[in-house]
């Protein structure tokens, strides 16, 4: 994992509220946490806005796996 060197000015109550949900002992641990799960949920946000825009044929499918 690369590091980079980064001053912010954090909200400490959400910073201590996150240690103590997370668990984590370092406020590093609960930023890096966050911004990994952070990341993950807009991802799938991504993915959950393609439902429906995306037509699926059932049939080619089974083909698809029946021709292998």
């Amino acid at each position: 994992m690369c590091s980079m060197p980064t001053n912010l000015a954090l909200d400490d109550r959400l910073i201590k509220e996150a240690q103590k949900l997370g668990r984590h002992r370092t406020k590093k641990e609960a930023v890096t946490t966050a911004l990994s799960e952070y990341i993950q949920r807009r991802k799938q946000r991504r993915i959950l806005s393609l439902f429906g825009t995306i037509d699926y044929d059932k049939h080619l499918t089974s083909t698809v796996r029946d021709a292998g």
